[in-house]
């Protein structure tokens, strides 16, 4: 049975009529019970979309998938795509390869600026649902994370799933200007879903 924390009430921001319908495939290959439903799951990426959607304009119809996989299948693919020996929280596997592809899913505006209905048509003329990409979540990792850093495990799962979605529609830290403009959006998320600052969270002494 999974446990009631990881149940959460549906967001109380109404996000009825997104210009973005999002499809969030859930796959659970491993069968493990204490993780947030595919209900709540989704509510977190619509929630994701509402806000990013005030500057940024995306495709009508959206997809992606979440894989919740254990510590071998999470060291496997860190070795194999990012050359790293141990499992890591949360990989991102965008479907895009490069910028121009990217630009046909997001269109990064001036944050001045409000996204208009035209600017909406021109990137949702064609009606086709975009696959975004996958995103590979660790889960006894992501576990031994909460610990460490003082967090409930709710709390967690909503970050490092904003954290990827957020990768998947092109947000990066590789410089500290666009780590900034990430980790701004992912706290704006998370406050609009009832969740703390993750970067003010210290880990346990």
């Amino acid at each position: 049975m999974k446990s009631s924390e990881l149940e959460p009430e549906p967001s109380t921001l109404l996000v009825k009529n997104l210009p973005t319908d999002i499809e969030l495939v859930l796959q659970n290959p491993y069968d493990y019970q204490n993780v947030p439903t595919q209900d709540a799951l989704q509510d977190w990426a619509n929630v994701a979309v509402y806000v990013i959607q005030s500057t940024t304009v995306i495709a009508a119809h959206i997809a992606f998938t979440l894989r919740i996989v254990d510590q071998t299948e999470g060291q496997q693919l860190n070795h194999e795509f990012r050359g790293k020996p141990n499992a890591t929280n949360v990989l991102s596997f965008p479907c895009f390869t490069d910028e121009s592809t990217a630009d046909d899913l997001v269109f990064d505006l001036d944050p001045s600026l409000a996204v208009s209905d035209e600017d909406r048509q021109d990137v949702n003329n064609d009606g086709a649902q975009h696959y975004l990409g996958d995103l590979v979540i660790c889960q006894p990792v992501m576990q031994q994370e909460a610990a460490q850093q003082g967090k409930s495990l709710t709390e967690h799962w909503a970050h490092l799933l904003i954290h990827g979605l957020l990768h998947l529609l092109g947000y990066d830290h590789q410089t500290d200007e666009e780590a900034a403009q990430m980790e701004q959006q992912e706290i704006t998320i998370l406050q609009q879903l009832g969740f703390a600052n993750p970067y003010l969270i210290k880990p346990e002494r």
